[in-house]
């Protein structure tokens, strides 16, 4: 039995429909019409514990409907589904035992307080021993550089150091299943690299982790799966590396050369490559195939001709893999 079973899960909500100004507004009030949406239509999906799933897909697609119907926020409209034997919106208090819950834009830290005061009085809600608790402070210290924000209050904490403080408060009590939304937001890169190393830990130690970002570093570094959703339906359910292998192929460097060389020099040295020049001599970009040239030959080639001063690499987001998705470019095909 998976840890994670959602059988034909479904969320309409009741939209107004009005017609615009204020006109409209004033017929609405004495005759009210509605429309169904369809936020979450008839997913099915199997989680084993200790899996690590990437739930990606554009704004409204249902991703975050998808999560709160996992963690008992919502009650479906139809389907069902259990969560560890449990059904998350009928036995809320054992479902809340065993989830923790990371969303990006929002906090469980009290505003007005220290995090200090904060973590301590989740410490008192799942009844976690003093020495469970000290454990679990010390872990997040190593990894999030906690002790130096457990003074401060919520309230003052900067993007990236609610980010850190929001998932020690999310992992506090150990859950069994943890729902990350855009976990490493704003974090530095030495951080942003320990959380994840942090999330690998976490999975290999059995925790089963749904991640949704459109970061393919949190998605490369942490997750096996992925999981697209489009309009409230899962459209591709595979290996990541499928995804990423067949469409995540190219790279762009990003070249600044001591020398200002003419256009024909670069392309001559780097044969059968997209290459386009920038505004300023010197300056070019170059998209290449990763499976056909590496990263490199490319830097090997234009160092024949010239002294790099300076290179960048843009890595693709999975967000423009899910964008030609729906651009009908690309059609995914889930694997077997």
């Amino acid at each position: 039995m998976a840890f994670i079973e959602a059988d034909g899960l479904t969320k309409r909500f009741r939209r107004p429909v009005k017609d615009p100004g204020l006109r409209g507004a004033l017929k609405h009030l004495v005759t009210r019409r509605f429309s169904d949406h369809a936020a979450v239509d008839g997913i099915n999906l199997r989680v084993e514990a200790g899996e690590a799933v990437a739930y990606v897909g554009p704004n409204g697609a249902g991703k975050s409907t998808t999560v709160k119907l996992l963690a008992g926020i919502l009650v479906p409209t139809a389907g069902e589904v259990r969560v560890g034997g449990v059904v998350p919106h009928r036995q809320r208090v054992a479902n809340a035992r065993q989830i923790g819950v990371l969303f990006g834009q929002r906090t469980q830290l009290w505003w007005d307080l220290p995090v200090r005061e904060s973590l301590a009085l989740l410490r008192d809600l799942y009844d976690l021993d003093a020495a469970t608790y000290r454990e679990q402070l010390a872990r997040f210290d190593d990894v999030l550089g906690l002790g130096e924000l457990l003074p401060v209050v919520a309230r003052k904490l900067s993007l990236g150091q609610r980010m850190r403080a929001d998932l020690a408060a999310a992992l506090l009590h150990r859950p069994r299943v943890v729902y990350l939304d855009e976990p490493t937001i704003g974090l530095d890169i030495a951080v942003k690299d320990r959380v994840r190393a942090f999330l690998r830990e976490l999975r290999a130690d059995g925790t089963t982790l749904i991640l949704t970002t459109h970061d393919l570093g949190d998605i490369e570094d942490v997750c096996q799966r992925i999981v697209i959703i489009d309009q409230g339906r899962i459209i591709y359910d595979g290996p990541l590396t499928g995804v990423k292998d067949q469409f995540a192929r190219h790279r762009s460097m990003h070249l600044h050369l001591a020398d200002p060389l003419p256009y024909g020099a670069v392309t001559a040295a780097l044969p059968g490559v997209e290459v386009t020049a920038g505004q300023t001599p010197g300056e070019f970009t170059v998209r290449f195939d990763r499976f056909v040239v590496t990263a490199g030959q490319v830097i090997a080639a234009v160092s024949a001709v010239s002294e790099v001063r300076d290179l960048r690499i843009d890595e693709p987001a999975i967000e423009d893999v899910v964008r030609k998705v729906y651009a009908g470019e690309l059609r995914l095909e889930p694997a077997p």
